[in-house]
């Protein structure tokens, strides 16, 4: 499984990243790298609830960024 990332920049200069196949998994950051770092972190720890609750299936699962 592969998840893209969106990033966008805020008014006030931070920037954002979501996840888009998980909604409302989004994380900011004062730099692109600090966002993505965030919210892979955020997704991974989904990924893991859904795994221990037998959501998903058990394959090898990566969270990448694709910028935009």
């Amino acid at each position: 499984m592969n998840f893209m990332i969106e990033i966008e920049q805020e008014e006030d200069g931070r920037l954002i990243a979501e996840v888009i196949d998980f909604p409302g998994v989004l994380a900011y950051g004062q730099t692109r790298e600090e966002a993505v770092a965030r919210v892979q972190a955020l997704a991974l720890r989904i990924l893991a609830d859904k795994l221990e609750h037998r959501e998903v299936t058990p394959e090898l699962v990566s969270v990448v960024a694709a910028l935009q």
